[in-house]
């Protein structure tokens, strides 16, 4: 078995390749080069499930990543199901199933066979969920088991907390709000508990096997990740990261692909170095970010907040953003939330690709002033993220405005319609 990270070594273009390049319009020899530096991974797993393969690196455009799940306490498979439907019909990249408690293996079948989109997952999840969430018997045969079992099914890449160690735990204590990552969590207390390390760390290489064999793309977990602006940029998540700088290394060795998340909660005027530090530690692997959220105080509004950092990060070197929803900090989200941040998120990368001046991502901007300028409605919900939210937010008003002429909106009405005033001074009106 070679994967896609040494087929690009060898010079050969696969088709997953030839299918991502595609979807970028450029050339696949381009994007082969960029997998085979390790600047830019395919998310592939060998079972071939039914997704659209895709690339995530700096040089390509900027891709959007949807977290779904269940919970102990709320939700349903079913329910589930819906909001990966709602995300693929939304615009996602890529999707991580994040279910917790009960019979998660079910769950993330029935997301492979359903949902069209490379898959994600956190091992360490389910491990835990299998020993019935108790740290005193989670083994490291379990994790590894896991590991093995999600990969033999289909799994396009896995988050895998392996740079949090147990000199990194003290240092996390003391921060104002503590481990905020739910893996990061689990994996400190259970270094704690057993006086051991991080069985991710201390067993990596029999997990690099796994993830070779099936071609698993590895995303390396950023346990200490800050959970509120006062815990950013500190001694422990810059810790974490030099490990994880380590671990692309060796994960590139062993010839498998591999991608690193980031932060979190990060003030606005601290990405752009939290950006660049990565990609010096990591040597330019691709970056995988949460958000960053950069103010604490709009629980309700954190798919705003996150998109303002998301931009900014995506501008300077991030890959993939991981969506925020509105429900952040609150509660299980529902289908319309992830539809909210899908699209919120969309923006947040399509505005950062534009700024990056990535070719043709202008294009639809362009085309989008043309139609305004023409008051070719129908063309511009046809261009618009969300055409479907946006025509009706304009037929409602035309109805309680009870005008319905096509040459100007109800914003500034007719006579003060700039637009109209421009086709006049034109010639065109």
């Amino acid at each position: 078995m070679t994967t896609q990270l040494e087929e690009a070594r060898s010079g050969k273009i696969t088709p997953a390749m030839e299918a991502a390049a595609r979807t970028e319009s450029v050339d696949p020899a381009t994007l082969r080069d960029a997998v085979a530096a390790g600047h830019a991974v395919i998310p592939a797993n060998i079972a071939l499930h039914n997704s659209q393969p895709k690339i995530v690196g700096r040089a390509f455009l900027t891709k959007v990543n949807a977290n779904i799940g269940f919970s102990p306490d709320l939700s349903s498979g079913e329910t589930e199901l819906a909001k990966a439907e709602a995300a693929v019909a939304a615009g996602a990249d890529f999707l991580m199933d994040l279910s917790v408690g009960r019979d998660v293996a079910r769950m993330r079948q029935a997301i492979l066979d359903a949902c069209g989109l490379p898959v994600g997952t956190v091992p360490v999840y389910e491990a835990f969920a299998r020993v019935g969430s108790d740290i005193d018997t989670l083994d490291e045969a379990t994790l590894l088991s896991v590991i093995r079992d999600q990969a033999k099914e289909g799994v396009d890449f896995m988050t895998l907390h392996a740079g949090i160690l147990r000199e990194h735990v003290p240092l996390a204590v003391n921060r104002l709000l503590g481990i905020a990552s739910r893996g990061g969590s689990i994996l400190a207390e259970w270094m704690e508990k057993h006086g051991c390390e991080n069985p991710f760390y201390s067993r990596w290489d029999e997990v690099l096997d796994i993830c070779h064999e099936h071609d698993v793309t590895v995303s390396l977990g950023d346990g200490l990740r800050p959970g509120c602006l006062a815990d950013a940029s500190d001694e422990a998540q810059f810790a974490e990261l030099e490990v994880l700088g380590a671990l692309v290394k060796r994960c590139r060795e062993r010839g498998v692909q591999v991608m690193v998340e980031g932060p979190g909660h990060v003030p606005f005027d601290q990405i752009e170095d939290n950006m660049l530090r990565e990609r010096r530690i990591c040597d330019d692997a691709p970056f995988y970010v949460l958000g960053p959220v950069v103010t604490d105080i709009a629980p309700g509004y954190d798919h705003i907040t996150s998109c303002i950092g998301a931009t900014a990060a995506a501008y300077y070197g991030a890959s993939l953003l991981c969506y925020v929803t509105p429900a952040e900090h609150l509660a299980l989200p529902t289908v319309e939330d992830v539809r909210t941040g899908v699209i919120a998120y969309r923006i947040a990368a399509h505005a950062a690709d534009v700024a990056k001046g990535h070719p043709g991502a202008r294009d639809i901007d362009d085309e989008m002033a043309k139609a305004r300028i023409g008051f070719d409605w129908e063309r511009q919900f046809e261009l618009a993220l969300d055409g479907e939210t946006a025509r009706a937010r304009f037929e409602q008003s035309r109805c309680e405005s009870k005008d319905d002429s096509p040459d100007h909106c109800s914003m500034c009405g007719k006579d003060f319609c700039a637009v109209r005033a421009s086709q006049r001074l034109k010639g065109t009106a």
